[in-house]
C-alpha cells in the first residue's frame, strides 16, 4: 500500500517545475526593467560606470533566469521519472530553496505581503519537492526486508 508521500511526490514535483519554470522569465523581465532605468536615468554606485551597472543588472537577471530554469529542470525530471533528484540536481534545488528564503525576507519588506506569500510558496514546493523524495525506493525496501527478523528458538 502506497502512503500519501509516494502518491503526492509526483504532482507536488512536476507543479514545482511549472512555477519554477513561470518564475524564470519573470525574474529576467524584472532585472530588464531594473536595468533599463539604470541606463534610462544614467545611475551608478560609488562612482562605477553606468554601462557596467546596466550589464551587470543584464547578467543577474539571465543568470537568475538560467539558475531558476535548471532547478525547474531537476524537478520536472524528477516528476517525470519518480525519483529523487541525484546529489547536484539535490544540490540545485536546496540553494534555490535558500535564496527564495532569503529573498522572502527581503521582499516582506520592501515589497509587502503578496510578494512574500508568493515567495514562501515556492518555498514551500521547492522543499515539499526535496522532502516527498527524501529516501529513495531501494532504501525503503531494504528497511522493510530487514524488519519482520525471526528469533531463533531458544535451545533445548
Amino acid at each position: 500500500m502506497q502512503g500519501v508521500a509516494e502518491v503526492a511526490r509526483r504532482p507536488i514535483a512536476l507543479v514545482t517545475a511549472a512555477v519554477l519554470f513561470l518564475e524564470a522569465p519573470g525574474i529576467v523581465a524584472i532585472n530588464a526593467v531594473m536595468a533599463r532605468f539604470v541606463k534610462v536615468q544614467t545611475m551608478s554606485l560609488d562612482g562605477m560606470d553606468p554601462d557596467a551597472m546596466y550589464t551587470g543588472t543584464w547578467a543577474l537577471g539571465i543568470g537568475s533566469g538560467v539558475a531558476l530554469a535548471l532547478c525547474g529542470l531537476v524537478a520536472l525530471v524528477a516528476g517525470i521519472r519518480d525519483r529523487r533528484p541525484g546529489r547536484i540536481g539535490r544540490g540545485l534545488l536546496i540553494g534555490c530553496a535558500v535564496v527564495h528564503g532569503l529573498l522572502g525576507a527581503v521582499t516582506l519588506g520592501l515589497i509587502g505581503w503578496g510578494a512574500f506569500a508568493f515567495m514562501m510558496l515556492v518555498l514551500g514546493l521547492i522543499v515539499l519537492t526535496l522532502v516527498a523524495y527524501g529516501k529513495s525506493a531501494e532504501h525503503r525496501g531494504e528497511e522493510r526486508r530487514e524488519e519482520p527478523r525471526e528469533e531463533a528458538p531458544a535451545p533445548a
